[in-house]
């Protein structure tokens, strides 16, 4: 540790001097008051600490002393439920420690509970060789998540004693020989560097899909389990209400959810619902299963910074224990603009938009820790993160650097558009703009499902959807009767399409989650009517006499969605009533 002067203040950037031996990204003790800060520059002697709570009151002359640690986070059973700052206070303890809502300066509290005692059952024996990965024992952390006490990185060695028992985090519940004969006892407590990738194995293939319930894009624009993907979108297009229904609903065992730079409403809005909603797989608490990573817009921006890879950390430890765990950031654009703030303070030459230079390699930094991994251990295990980030470019230009240096590395773009959500169309996702580069290998996977159906049902829609913009045009010019009878049925299933499949109720009890069975048979009975209404008129039957005879059918086509899950066989009944009905009108011919 070294001692240091404060030599200048520039909001939260503070210079420093007489840091001898100090490192980048080493932790300090800003003035007396003990403001948490971290080193981002030396030069000739000078240090740059970025501060993350507020500096008023604090100038030239007072002291500076560093900590001899980076900037770590404390994993251990009491994770799970948490709402953290972007640095990992625990803010409800904060609240109670300090006895007021907003954050006071310099209080230090342990992010987690260090006096509560949980129960650990050991995997291992006396006697057992462990390496890092390998799991002691397991501590049940809520009622649906098992936590898994892992060997540290780094260690390996013969097990000289464990046991049961209640055991605080902090407390030795392992005792390991190591080969050069030294004894190391081990907590589950760990720390680990925010900024440094938890180490695995091997990256792996992502292979299966991430069911998120949501239509659009686990049919369309489907992201793998392992993946990543962008939201970008204006204000108001429904970026957060995106990232919400993926957290409640998608099929990961673990969320991790990290409101950075957003309104402190919203981040309500999360507690409130997460605490309320039952998890449809465990029928429990979905909080029970989430990290919350709350750095509002009226917090320190220098914390906003933080956040994003204390919440990475935090996801990365659970997949180490062999968990699917999924990862939002709300909004990454929040974040750049916390990076760019430190940037203009230290001086450096901005890049486009005033952004650092380094803010395209920043971006691909975080999104490289997503994927699917086998982990450490000398059992066979995998997990994965999946890293679905929210971007807010100003007016809604993707054109700006944020969105474009995401979508450069990211393999998901669901493009958010301000005039469906206008139109109340939500989620308001583009078909036409949007894509997934993980449509082959997925649809590769859901055809063994499906046999063979998935990919083939999916590629006529967007067909449909496609042609259906092609013949707008034309339809603008000479109106819709100069239309050959089969593109009228085009455009009628493409809206069909539109309204009864992609357009998706998030607040209705039914309505907010399809499983992947149901959108299967929700689609197929759209395009089967379709063919089956071609068919008709192929043989004979005009256009009008199908829409007037088919009114009751379309209903019922379009409620289709609101079926619950429970009674899917009423969806799967429909190509029959579908073709008896074309059927007799075709039979009955002629206009009445």
């Amino acid at each position: 540790m070294a001692i240091g002067e404060i030599i200048k203040v520039s909001g939260p950037l503070v210079q420093a001097i007489g840091l001898k031996g100090a490192k980048i990204h080493e932790l300090c003790k800003v003035s007396e008051k003990g403001l948490l800060g971290e080193i981002i520059e030396l030069k000739k002697g000078i240090a740059s600490i970025q501060v993350y709570e507020e500096t008023n009151g604090i100038g030239p002359g007072e002291v500076v002393e560093t900590t001899g640690t980076p900037l770590s986070v404390e994993l251990a059973p009491g994770l799970l439920g948490q709402m953290f700052d972007g640095i990992q206070r625990p803010l409800d303890q904060f609240m109670a420690v300090t006895d007021s809502d907003y954050l006071e300066r310099g209080v230090m509290i342990d992010a987690l509970d260090w006096q509560k005692k949980w129960t650990f059952v050991p995997k291992k024996g006396v006697g057992d060789t462990v390496e890092a990965g390998d799991i002691l024992g397991v501590v049940q952390e809520t009622s649906v998540v098992e936590h898994r006490i892992m060997v540290p990185n780094g260690v390996r060695g013969v097990i000289k004693e464990i046991k049961a028992g209640n055991y605080s985090i902090t407390e030795p519940i392992c005792l390991i020989e190591t080969p050069s004969g030294d004894e190391k006892k081990l907590p589950m407590l760990q720390r680990w560097p925010v900024r440094k990738p938890r180490p695995t194995q091997q990256k792996l293939k992502p292979s299966q899909p991430l069911v998120t319930g949501q239509r659009i894009i686990d049919t369309f624009f489907p992201v793998a389990k392992g993946g990543s993907a962008a939201v970008p979108g204006p204000f108001g297009a429904g970026k957060t209400v995106v990232q919400h229904q993926i957290a409640k609903w998608s099929d990961v065992d673990l969320v991790v959810y990290v409101g950075c730079g957003e309104r402190g409403n919203e981040m309500k809005d999360v507690i409130s619902e997460f605490s309320e909603l039952i998890d449809p797989q465990t029928g429990k608490s979905l909080m029970e299963r989430t990290v919350l990573i709350a750095n509002t817009s009226n917090m320190p921006v220098a914390a906003r910074e933080a956040s994003i890879y204390t919440g990475i950390t935090i996801a990365e430890y659970y997949r180490d224990m062999g968990y699917s765990v999924a990862i939002m950031a709300d909004s990454t654009s929040r974040w750049a603009e916390a990076l760019r703030e430190m940037s203009g303070r230290l001086q450096e030459i901005p890049g486009d938009e005033g952004y650092p230079a380094y803010l395209g390699s920043r971006i691909a930094e975080y999104y490289e820790r997503a994927g699917r991994y086998q982990t450490l251990g000398s059992d066979d295990r995998e997990g994965s993160i999946t890293a679905i980030g929210a971007v807010s470019p100003a007016g809604g230009d993707i054109s700006e650097p944020v969105t474009q240096n995401t979508l450069r590395i990211v393999k998901v773009f669901w493009a958010l558009d301000s005039a469906l959500a206008q139109k109340r169309h939500f989620p308001s996702i583009n078909w036409t703009n949007s894509y997934s580069l993980y449509e082959d290998e997925l649809h590769d996977y859901l055809d063994d499902v499906f046999e063979g159906e998935w990919s083939k049902q999916v590629n006529e829609a967007m067909g449909l959807l496609q042609e259906e913009s092609r013949l707008d045009e034309i339809v603008q010019l000479v109106g819709v009767d100069a239309l050959l009878p089969k593109d009228r049925m085009t455009l009628v299933t493409a809206r069909s399409i539109r309204q009864d499949f992609l357009q998706q109720n998030a607040f209705d009890e039914v309505d907010t989650y399809t499983s992947r069975e149901k959108q299967f048979y929700l689609l197929r009975n759209i395009l089967f009517f379709y063919h089956e209404a071609l068919r008709g008129i192929a043989l004979g039957a005009y256009f009008k006499e199908i829409i007037q005879g088919t009114v009751s059918l379309r209903e019922r086509l379009a409620r289709s969605k609101y079926v619950p899950e429970a009674k899917l066989g009423e969806l799967t009944q429909m190509e029959q009533e579908i073709k008896t009905t074309i059927q007799q009108i075709v039979e009955k011919g002629g206009m009445e």
